[in-house]
């Protein structure tokens, strides 16, 4: 009900746009343009809009939705909201204690002017980073847009607002509690793939060279919890085709329409749930990978994992199968 609410206050929140078009117009012209992805020339033809009109348009309702939407539908949880979502992952994925899977996907673009080889990624063409982290309902807890195409995973991580915080421990995380069967508490963690650095609440895949069983059904395991956040990115992409192709915007007016698809992604799932068409077929790109060391102490908290996923508390019957058939 609030967020129905908030989107109907949205409607007076608008800015008014100075144009011969009804205001009515403003609604159907932004959403044919988010879900379809036809340029603005196309769309002048269908609703006698001019580019710059168009562009304002754009602009401004991608701002109001954000401004309106975020604090409602992509709030920061706190302790007992992050209890929840690690329930959810635990259900699921059978992954516990775990709030969280990251991953960076390119978005692209027209080249920006002036901007060199920077927004150049390593598949040849030009794009910024959309950083996001994915509950297990494919909802986005956190996102970080616009960071230069050329930038690995770990780098948009390190640099972004929810990775600082989540090194200095600032993200109202639960207090370590015990898995289920066992008596030693244990941290609350992020999943990710090889790009991320390995720490007490963010685990990884180990390396795949001469692994045990152990950390096999590990990889496995992780594999399952992360793969939630692909998904989340195959039904954004798969709902708002502005995804499927460059975006000929300015930088700051693309990254403020993938701040709005991503604000709409959650307001839309909350309302009306997962669809089975959703597909992880229609994925974006992932980030290139590059391997970081870790500290320690997440390395210790990554083998009580494993370890525990091979006790008697923790595996899953059909485990061993599944490491067997890769």
């Amino acid at each position: 009900m609030k967020a129905s609410l908030m989107l109907f206050h949205f409607c007076f929140m608008l800015p008014t746009v100075e144009t011969k078009c009804k205001h009515v117009l403003i609604f159907p012209y932004f959403h044919r343009y988010l879900a379809t992805g036809q340029s603005l020339v196309s769309l002048h033809y269908a609703f006698m809009i001019g580019k710059s009109t168009a562009s304002n348009i754009i602009r401004e309702t991608c701002c109001a939705l954000w401004d309106i939407l975020h604090d409602v539908a992509m709030k920061k949880p706190n302790k007992e909201e992050w209890m929840a979502i690690a329930d959810v992952f635990a259900k699921t994925c059978n992954f516990p204690n775990c709030v969280g899977a990251l991953d960076g996907k390119h978005i692209r673009i027209i080249k920006p002017k002036g901007s060199g080889s920077r927004f150049f990624n390593y598949k040849k063409y030009f794009s910024f980073v959309l950083f996001v982290v994915s509950d297990a309902n494919y909802c986005f807890t956190y996102i970080d847009i616009g960071s230069y195409g050329s930038s690995s995973d770990a780098a948009v991580f390190a640099h972004s607002e929810f990775g600082q915080m989540l090194q200095r421990d600032e993200l109202d995380l639960p207090a370590n509690t015990t898995l289920p069967g066992t008596a030693d508490p244990m941290p609350f963690a992020f999943v990710g793939d090889e790009a991320f650095v390995l720490g007490e609440h963010l685990m990884r895949p180990y390396s795949n060279r001469g692994l045990s069983v152990e950390k096999r059904v590990f990889n496995y395991r992780l594999t399952r919890a992360r793969r939630v956040v692909e998904c989340a990115f195959g039904i954004l992409n798969n709902k708002w085709r502005i995804l499927h192709c460059p975006i000929n915007l300015k930088l700051e007016n693309a990254i403020s329409v993938v701040k709005a698809v991503c604000v709409l992604h959650n307001f839309v799932r909350r309302r009306d749930g997962f669809s089975f068409e959703d597909s992880l077929a229609h994925c974006m790109e992932s980030t290139d990978l590059l391997a970081s060391l870790g500290s320690r102490h997440g390395g210790s908290v990554h083998d009580k994992f494993a370890a525990y996923f091979m006790s008697p508390e923790g595996e899953l019957s059909w485990q061993l199968q599944a490491i067997n058939n890769e």
